[in-house]
């Protein structure tokens, strides 16, 4: 008997270690009043600041999804601008509680870097850009081009894989910072700009003369992007997890920033349990039962986030594509609330 006794202590304590444990960086965070979120140093549509310093973009908007489920507050955010280099490692060593980042989703990330993806925020691939000028109609006119890369990222394994399978030669100029490659492709430095085909189409609404420019029709690879979080941390996971299932269910069901008020009265069950109506899905999550209804009262739902910051009728232009939700033709799909 007593031998069970030491064990069932035993339990119960490290039980509680590692409730105690997975409950660190939601602490953490509830203590200090915000959540610290990993950002890009500037890609419009994704993460950029504005003249007043004041962030935008469809990875900031998750970051501020967070902030509103734990605060009720989307602006309880700060933001620290992260290099490729510089990205796993702040992540790793608590300096963000969240990387929010056009970060590729890959196996060797997730499985020896001790962190966690939590879902895929935006459906990629990596394209090229070049200058109308040179008269280059596809990829495979690519040989022997000097080529903008960034370093540190999966565009330049992408990269050596494509011309390789299709024996080209290419001649790589890298570059440490986004922002260095944008510039020496606007300098003439190289021939041929790669990165994610949405990173392209974002520098490019920036380029004084955007027409002068054209992407290729070729997608070399899978750039699944999404947040991402340190591992270990059951809680914080599943809240950064459920704060992307909830901007996707939000937008599924109809429920609007505009809306979301009036949806509280609804008689449809899942619209009931999203919002806290029915049941308590928040208080497992470590936070409020209303937490869904706040993310989408403060920052919306997938499609207004989309629509604001990268959809067609920005600058940037994109269409929904594999990112419109599974009903409409695309791969976008959130697990029931239930």
């Amino acid at each position: 008997m007593q031998k069970k006794l030491v064990t069932l202590t035993a339990t119960a304590i490290l039980g509680l270690t590692a409730v105690s444990a997975q409950a660190a960086i939601l602490d953490d965070v509830k203590a200090k009043g915000y959540v610290q979120c990993g950002v890009t140093g500037g890609v419009p549509g994704f993460s950029a600041p504005d003249s007043n310093n004041v962030w935008t973009g469809i990875e900031v908007d998750f970051c501020r999804a967070m902030a509103a489920a734990v605060f009720n507050d989307a602006e309880a955010v700060r933001y620290t601008s992260l290099t490729s280099q510089e990205r796993f490692t702040a992540l790793s060593a608590g300096e963000v509680d969240v990387l929010s980042r056009t970060t590729t989703w890959t196996m060797s990330r997730d499985t020896q870097l001790g962190i966690s993806f939590v879902g895929t925020m935006f459906y990629d691939g990596q394209g090229f850009m070049v200058r109308k000028a040179d008269g280059i109609e596809s990829a495979l006119d690519l040989s022997g081009a000097a080529i903008c890369i960034e370093s540190g990222t999966t565009t330049e394994l992408n990269a050596a894989d494509y011309f390789a399978a299709n024996g080209l030669e290419f001649n790589t100029v890298v570059f440490v910072d986004q922002d260095e490659v944008v510039k020496a492709y606007e300098d003439g430095r190289c021939d041929v700009y790669t990165t994610d085909s949405s990173a392209l189409a974002a520098e490019r609404s920036k380029f004084a003369n955007p027409d002068d420019h054209i992407i290729l029709p070729e997608i070399i690879s899978k750039e699944p992007l999404g947040p991402v979080v340190r591992a270990g941390d059951t809680q914080w996971f599943n809240l950064a997890r459920w704060t992307y299932f909830a901007l996707l269910e939000a937008e599924e069901l109809g429920v609007t920033s505009a809306n979301v008020d009036e949806m509280l009265g609804s008689d449809n069950p899942a619209i009931k349990r999203l919002l806290g109506v029915e049941g308590d899905f928040g208080t497992p999550l470590g936070v409020t039962k209303d937490w869904a209804y706040q993310i989408i009262k403060h920052v919306g739902n997938y499609a207004e986030s989309y629509d604001r910051n990268v959809g067609p009728a920005t600058p940037i232009g994109l269409e929904r594509g594999l990112n419109a939700l599974w009903k409409d033709g695309g791969i976008q799909y959130a697990p029931p609330i239930r």
